[in-house]
């Protein structure tokens, strides 16, 4: 029987982090601040919202929701966001996506200051992943799932992690971010061969699936001693949360498994609180960054 990695002690260790630099923006009389803009109401971005919201108020982090309609024109878009650059109250923003179709995604995201990017939404952010030359803050759920594998003291020098799944948002970042640390990653795409994906994923000591395709990854896939990451997220008919691995299958066999609900996804929301006291931290000179991002 595997370990289960649940995010539940991750995001308490980082909150009691958290309520460390939100006292201290206090003892200056700043207010940490989170700025939301949301397009639309698709079901899972209000859902996210919500309980991003009460996490982050719960810390003592003030959160301003911009909440536009769905056939929001461009221009009304760009000058919220040239709005929110410029209001010192909002130390961070978080958009979702992705965006109505009849809005250009690039010139949108550009729109926004990198400073106020917690989420790694703007180019400027995904390149500063690959030369550090500035502080830019990586995207929540891959910096949720080197906090969880942190945690649980789980070495990635020299390790060889099988990523599947390569999306801006959570498996082409988290790759940046492991071999940052010295691991060794494989990464899988829509067209890798099933019988590739097989071998790389039994081959590595960490496999960590990002697709959103419930039973993807099953016992075929694993082999005794391996730790299991799991960050997709899909919905049944009846409205059930799955990840992408069969845990049923895989967690008899694999040494430690993440499970859905109550894995990474426990932690995520809780980084995009971290990123916004880190944001405004800096916005005031002060320190905080290696008290409250990524691990080193």
């Amino acid at each position: 029987m595997a370990v289960q990695l649940s995010g539940v002690p991750v995001a308490q260790k980082m909150r009691r982090r958290i309520q460390a630099g939100v006292e201290q923006l206090h003892q200056i009389g700043q207010i940490p601040t989170m700025g939301i803009v949301r397009v639309g109401a698709r079901p899972e971005d209000v859902s996210y919202e919500l309980g991003a919201t009460k996490q982050a108020q719960s810390l003592g982090i003030a959160v301003s929701r911009i909440l536009l309609p769905s056939d929001v024109e461009e221009r009304q878009l760009l000058e919220i966001l040239r709005e929110v650059n410029v209001n010192k109250r909002i130390h961070g923003c978080l958009l979702f996506r992705p965006l109505p179709a009849h809005l250009n995604t690039y010139v949108v995201l550009g729109a926004l200051s990198s400073e106020k990017d917690i989420d790694a939404m703007t180019g400027a952010s995904m390149g500063g992943l690959i030369l550090p030359v500035m502080e830019a803050f990586p995207p929540c759920t891959a910096a949720a799932c080197l906090e969880l594998l942190d945690f649980y003291q789980i070495s990635l020098p020299g390790k060889h992690v099988t990523i599947v799944g390569t999306g801006a948002a959570v498996g082409m970042p988290t790759a940046v971010l492991l071999m940052n640390l010295g691991a060794t990653v494989s990464a899988c795409n829509v067209l890798t061969e099933p019988k590739r994906l097989l071998d790389l994923c039994q081959e590595s000591d960490i496999i960590i699936s990002a697709v959103g395709k419930a039973g993807l990854i099953g016992r075929e896939h694993v082999r005794p001693g391996q730790i299991v990451i799991d960050v997709g997220v899909s919905f049944d008919n009846q409205g059930k949360m799955h990840g992408d691995v069969n845990f049923a299958q895989v967690e008899p066999v694999v040494k430690a498994i993440t499970p859905v609900p109550g894995g990474v996804g426990a932690v995520t929301s809780t980084v995009l609180s971290a990123h916004t006291v880190a944001a405004a931290l800096r916005a005031n000179g002060l320190t905080g960054k290696e008290n409250l991002e990524i691990p080193e």
